[in-house]
């Protein structure tokens, strides 16, 4: 049965609160560490099988304490930000644990991030110490970072002086150790001797409270905003999102869903760590072949992913010639998840008690997730109930609470909100009213038992593959080509992706370009996940009398010129 009871609510509002007979963990991410390895200090924690890597809780605890000793010698104090620039690596899991254990904040750079976004990231939330990866994929990040601080070329490794990047001093590259001017290898880091009386002094002095991470997620304005969390916020959830899958010591969970994000860094790591279970890390990407051999190799009993991830794994050539019988569990979320998807995962790959998962980074993420004794229907239909320790409220655009049954916008708070959004003390009050409650500007509705669905967004967010793409920050990209005049960004349905990106363009008088041009100019600028699909050429937009783009238009005119359906949104 599940950890949770129904959720108590105000007589005929929708308005949920989750139960509190389980207590808050009132600890930090070291303290949850060290907490594992008193526990189950023999048992695996981390297992990589792309990098021939396995490491025991202790073992683990140890390289986590070798990497925050060098941290410490090379001036990263306590606050200071470090950011995290790579793929699933073992590095990512470690340097996650050795900057928490110095009270240092983990500045979470997507791995797809291009110079632009690269830039913004570092510059606005004074990144001191940056650790990346050598490249992945398209993506190399030494030459990025060189682009961006050409002053690497002229300083000594943890001295770099770069105009551009102020705060940046310290660039640490992974992989294979070499030599590259201005920049430390992390196996050197990594490789100095452990002083636990000197981290220990550091980490007793610690609150559950402090700011520990910063994610970058997007809004209105269109340039990232950097939602800060503290160890109280994301402990805490990953503990809670574990507990509603029955997690124990006794499982493991393979984790094909990005590190940088909360699904892998929170549900998946933190998650694990709160219960004493092995993660297995199938690769750097998603391969669905791949994930498909480590849950085999590795007889894992959960599984994470977006919908489309696990529609790769069930369509792949070599699906029957993979033992899952081990699989029980797992959690798909980040996208609407079709039934036929739900259906087979469940038949199919064992995973009988496979959950939905809904939330936002601004609230660690999860608020609500589906229970692993719900019908089918509630975990395809719903995202669930309310987690433990948390409130909900759907409101109208007067901020009155709706009857139970109709539309609002979802409202959350309690321990897993945001301590704001970094350095924009003006943003973090219009996202977090007075009263602490967060507005997610997802709409939804509840019924009576307390099961919520998603139904739309009041922001123009769309989401592909599980990524969330924000339209205002690709059309300022797209304002910045010289021969475009207007230009509007929206989603349209996707029988693979849920949705896709679509741009609308007009083009200023006398000039000319392709949809290639176009393209090419914005797959410079952005992450290849956020380049629209298509882009189609206006004399003029619609717009309302005040001037408003009219999205809802234009997104209606390329359902019917693509021919395609409008999807059902859970």
């Amino acid at each position: 049965m599940s950890i949770y009871g129904l959720a108590p609510r105000s007589e005929g509002e929708s308005r949920v609160q989750g139960p509190t007979d389980l207590p808050l963990r009132d600890e930090t991410i070291p303290q949850m560490l060290a907490a594992a390895v008193r526990d189950h200090g023999d048992r695996e924690a981390l297992v990589f099988p792309e990098h021939g890597l396995r490491l025991t809780y202790a073992e683990f605890s140890d390289a986590v304490d070798r990497l925050a000793t060098g941290l410490l010698d090379l001036g990263i104090s306590r606050g200071d930000r470090v950011g995290i620039w790579a793929p699933n690596r073992p590095e990512w899991v470690l340097t996650q644990f050795a900057t928490a254990r110095i009270g240092a904040i983990l500045v979470n750079v997507n791995p797809a991030y291009r110079v632009g976004e690269l830039e913004y990231a570092l510059r606005h939330v004074g990144v001191r110490c940056l650790i990346l990866a050598d490249s992945f994929k398209t993506s190399n990040y030494v030459n990025m970072i060189q682009h961006v601080a050409p002053e690497l070329a002229f300083c000594a490794p943890g001295a770099l002086m770069a105009p551009n990047l102020p705060d940046l001093r310290i660039v640490v590259r992974m992989g294979a150790s070499r030599s590259t001017s201005g920049i430390l290898n992390f196996a050197d880091l990594a490789g100095t001797p452990a002083d636990p009386a000197r981290l220990d002094a550091i980490t007793q002095t610690l609150k559950a409270d402090d700011a520990i991470n910063i994610q970058f997620t997007s809004g209105t304005t269109g340039l990232p905003k950097g939602a800060t969390l503290s160890h109280r916020n994301i402990v805490n959830n990953g503990h809670f999102v574990t507990a509603t899958i029955a997690f124990t010591q006794e499982d493991r969970l393979c984790v094909p869903v990005p590190l940088y994000h909360c699904f892998g860094m929170v549900m998946g790591v933190l998650g694990c760590v709160s219960k004493g279970a092995t993660m297995v890390f199938p690769g750097e990407g998603f391969d669905p072949d791949v994930v498909l051999n480590a849950v085999a190799d590795e007889r894992c009993t959960g599984l994470y992913g977006v919908p489309t991830m696990f529609s790769a794994m069930l369509d792949s050539q070599n699906f029957l010639a993979h033992d899952l019988s081990s699989l029980r569990t797992g959690i798909m979320a980040g996208a609407p998840c079709p039934i036929e998807v739900m259906r087979r995962v469940i038949d199919q790959m064992h995973m009988r008690e496979v959950t939905i998962a809904y939330g936002m980074t601004e609230t660690s993420p999860v608020s609500f997730q589906s229970h692993t004794d719900d019908p089918l229907e509630k975990r395809v239909t719903t995202v669930g109930r309310v987690h433990p320790h948390l409130e909900v409220k759907l409101v109208d655009e007067a901020g009155h609470t709706v009857p139970v049954g109709a539309t609002g916008e979802l409202c959350t708070r309690g321990y897993s909100v945001m301590k704001g959004y970094w350095g924009e003390p003006a943003k973090t009050a219009e996202a977090v009213d007075a009263d602490g409650w967060m507005h997610t500007g997802d709409l939804a509705t509840l019924d009576a038992e307390g099961y919520c669905n998603i139904v739309g967004r009041l922001k123009d967010m769309l989401i592909r593959g599980g990524e969330n793409i924000y339209p205002r920050e690709i059309e300022e990209y797209l304002f910045q080509h010289p021969a475009v005049q207007l230009a509007q960004v929206f989603g349209v349905p996707d029988p693979k992706f849920g949705e896709e990106v679509c741009a609308w363009v007009v083009l200023k008088p006398g000039a000319s370009a392709t949809e290639d041009e176009i393209r090419d100019f914005i797959r410079t600028r952005v992450a290849h996940y956020k380049v629209p699909r298509h882009i189609r050429f206006r004399a003029e937009l619609p717009m309302t009398v005040t001037g408003k783009a009219q999205k809802f238009l234009m997104r209606k005119a390329m359902i019917e010129e693509l021919g395609l359906e409008e999807g059902r949104t859970a």
